[in-house]
């Protein structure tokens, strides 16, 4: 699972809809590959708009990623290194193994060779 993708997740429960704290998804134990991909800086300035960029920054320092500047670039600030960093960050590294977990209910998605799965037990229903 890209980086990205988690940027975009909330918890799946209906109980945590509404709740601010079901976003974004907390990495657990997450194993994390790099897999190269081509350069797109036209992409990630069109995705920079719809990035939440404080659940980045949240899930950046879980995963280690320290680098990533805590105040949204804007204008003049989005540099070819940025968007470097971006790229490397939300389209290259991928989540294979681990789980994300919900900050309301405590729910734990796994996610199993890239792929999380958000069924929901009978019991949590939506």
């Amino acid at each position: 699972m890209k980086i990205l993708t988690a940027n975009f997740l909330t918890c799946a429960v209906k109980a945590c809809k509404a709740s601010p704290a079901s976003f974004p998804l907390h990495f657990s134990d997450a194993e994390l590959e790099q897999q190269e991909t081509e350069f797109q800086a036209d992409f990630l300035r069109n995705i920079l708009p719809r990035i939440d960029w404080e659940a980045l920054v949240v899930t950046a320092g879980e995963l280690g990623f320290t680098s990533i500047t805590s105040t949204k670039p804007e204008g003049d600030a989005v540099t070819d290194e940025l968007l470097q960093e971006l790229h490397r960050f939300l389209l290259e590294t991928h989540v294979m193994e681990g789980k994300l977990l919900c900050g309301n209910c405590g729910h734990e998605y796994r996610i199993k060779e890239g792929i999380p799965n958000f069924l929901l037990p009978s019991h949590l229903g939506m």
